[in-house]
């Protein structure tokens, strides 16, 4: 998974768990992309300073991860839920078929609420 794409995932499901100040930081820096050099000059920290703290949340986060393994289990239900929509894309059941319709209903409400 890409680094930022994972970041983004992690903050997602645990950001709130991060101090305000944390999060302004760290959605600066992967959510909205800036770079050390630009959220240090807009906070009037240091660079290194943005760089501490951007690391320190990602272990934070990868901590949470670790323990409670939200991202990885939204993930496999993902997943999952493709697959059905494969298998009922493949399926020699006509696509009419009210069974059909209401498994593809009840897959399309499952990835709308994660």
């Amino acid at each position: 998974m890409d680094e930022r794409y994972e970041q983004a995932m992690l903050y997602d499901f645990y950001g709130e768990l991060l101090t305000e100040h944390q999060k302004e930081i760290y959605e600066l820096f992967v959510l909205d992309d800036y770079s050390l050099g630009e959220i240090a000059q807009e906070k009037g920290i240091s660079r290194q300073g943005v760089h501490d703290l951007i690391k320190r949340c990602n272990k934070t986060l990868e901590g949470y991860e670790e323990k409670l393994h939200l991202v990885q289990k939204f993930l496999s239900v993902k997943e999952k839920v493709h697959r059905i929509d494969e298998l009922l894309l493949t399926s020699e059941t006509s696509p009419e078929d009210p069974a059909i319709a209401k498994i593809r209903k009840i897959a399309d409400e499952i990835i709308e609420e994660l």
